[in-house]
């Protein structure tokens, strides 16, 4: 662990910790957090108040002459004028400097060396500083001796709310994102799955730029033949379970890349959701839960710190985010063949849909690009049960092109690939 200089970034705060130890997190995490507690498996429990689930309402992208005719601007992205995302950053960067400590992560996103990003997490929080270094790759000590300038910076100001006279604010909570200069800022909201998401937006932007898909879904690969296959679905749908089998090797929960080498996963962890857990059900996740890991929105017991997953009270969406290699059987680096099975993952809220279709390619790519499936509970604020929806690729509210874009990308690979294709209601 070590000091650092952010003045190049607006920091000014004196006491900034760059790349401390997971030990030091939890030391800080308890030591400063009143609602910090230590699981009776030694995970980290934290809250992030009154946000449990992503804002999508309040992500704005700014646009700018050099993205201006690439997003495909909606509602998933709602355009914010320059002007409005300097006054949220400097905001974000004002209140940060107001902090008697602050948190510096250096990561990777993608493990594929030729499309890999430097991920730079400036943040108020113990607990969004070891959720980063959980979610992000985990740079050796020579790595992080050469890292350099980062290629995106994440502003983490969540614990101080939007200034509601800015131009265009509508709540008190607002995720921006500058395709430009690369740079993300979060008011409003302390959960942390906004970082994680609005570093995969990014990713969703420069990918495709260069020809390569980029994809919500989680992937493994079979230990004897070496052959992969991806999952696609919205959070809720089961691509982390499916994707814990035992018998697989794991290459990533949710967020991953197709080249023309083969596919490659984004993160350094995986961000599982927790309701109802169990090690019969489930015994991968249950056994990452340990020291290192951390629960967010989960409810313990006072005597004995074990969780009951099964309370729902503070939300559905309870969470843990834990480094990859926690899964024993992840295969380190997640990299992986091109898929020989694509497998669409719905939540079909009205049962219309059978339990396992084969698709054509033309089927597919119509079910890929309409994405019909249903938000479940507590993944998103105010969503209490599920509700049909369309979300095209299975990534709506993190796509920055148009779906025909994503959709002529995966097409071309399933082709060339010959991989099968097959929906599944889950």
């Amino acid at each position: 662990m070590h000091t650092v200089d952010l003045t190049q970034h607006g920091i000014t705060a004196e006491n900034i910790l760059l790349n401390p130890s997971p030990e030091t997190l939890y030391q800080e995490a308890v030591k400063y957090g009143p609602d910090i507690a230590i699981s009776n498996t030694g995970s980290l429990i934290a809250y992030s108040g009154e946000k449990t689930g992503r804002s999508p309402k309040d992500k704005r992208v700014v646009k700018s002459e050099m993205s201006e005719n690439d997003v495909w601007w909606g509602t998933s992205n709602i355009p914010v004028e320059e002007e409005s995302f300097l006054l949220n950053r400097k905001q974000a960067i004002d209140s940060l400097n107001t902090l008697d400590k602050l948190y510096c992560i250096d990561g990777f996103a993608g493990w594929d060396t030729n499309h890999r990003l430097k991920i730079r997490t400036i943040c108020a929080l113990p607990y969004h500083a070891l959720f980063m270094y959980n979610m992000l790759i985990r740079p050796g000590l020579e790595e992080l001796s050469s890292y350099g300038t980062p290629d995106c910076i994440i502003f983490n100001a969540g614990t101080f709310p939007a200034n509601s006279l800015s131009p265009e604010i509508t709540s008190r909570t607002r995720i921006n994102l500058n395709l430009e200069s690369r740079e993300i800022v979060i008011l409003g909201t302390q959960y942390a799955g906004e970082m994680k998401k609005a570093v995969f937006s990014l990713i969703h932007y420069l990918m495709p730029k260069s020809g390569v898909l980029s994809m919500h879904c989680s992937a493994t690969e079979n230990q004897k033949t070496n052959k992969s296959s991806i999952l696609f679905g919205l959070s809720g749908t089961g691509k982390t379970t499916l994707s814990a089998d035992p018998k697989r090797l794991l290459v990533g929960d949710d967020e991953h890349c197709w080249t023309n080498s083969g596919i490659f996963n984004i993160e350094g962890g995986c961000y599982a959701k927790t309701i109802n857990l169990t090690r019969e059900a489930e015994p991968k996740i249950f056994a990452a839960i340990k020291f290192g890991t951390v629960l967010e929105n989960v409810i313990y017991n006072d005597c004995d710190h074990s969780v009951d997953f099964s309370n729902a009270s503070i939300t559905e969406n309870t969470r843990a985010s834990y480094p990859i290699d926690f899964i024993d059987n992840a295969k380190i680096p997640c990299i992986a063949s091109h898929p020989s099975h694509v497998i669409f993952l719905t939540c079909d809220a009205f049962g219309v849909l059978p339990p396992v279709s084969k698709l054509t390619l033309p089927q597919a790519e119509y079910h890929f690009i309409s994405g019909y499936t249903a938000k479940v509970a507590g993944t998103e604020v105010g969503v209490t049960e599920p509700k049909a929806t369309f979300s095209p690729c299975f990534s709506g509210p993190f796509l920055v092109w148009h779906p025909g874009k994503y959709a002529d990308l995966l097409a071309a690979r399933i082709l060339k690939h010959k991989s099968s294709v097959w929906l599944v209601n889950t």
